[in-house]
């Protein structure tokens, strides 16, 4: 485990990945709910490539390029991450 992903909680990726969402479809991280589909806010297949590679950056993960349209909501993709974190091979 990298240290990036030493002691992070669902709670603390769901405000990373908002954050970097947020960023990527230029909107104020405020109005992004992590329940809503991130389709909804503009994520297109070049942004969701470009999340994918943040999170493999910060946190030392191999992801699918699919992975945002798998895990469609900010909630469901930080708790599959929480959980690849935390060393369970659930996809």
């Amino acid at each position: 485990m990298t240290k990036a992903a030493q002691g992070h909680t669902g709670v603390t990726l769901r405000e990373w990945i908002v954050e970097r969402v947020a960023r990527h479809v230029e909107m104020d991280p405020a109005g992004l709910s992590v329940s809503v589909p991130l389709a909804t806010y503009g994520l297109d297949s070049v942004v969701a490539l470009s999340l994918c590679g943040d999170i493999e950056e910060e946190y030392g993960v191999e992801l699918e390029p699919t992975l945002a349209w798998d895990y469609p909501t900010v909630e469901a993709l930080a708790d599959h991450l929480a959980a690849r974190l935390a060393g369970s091979t659930a996809r």
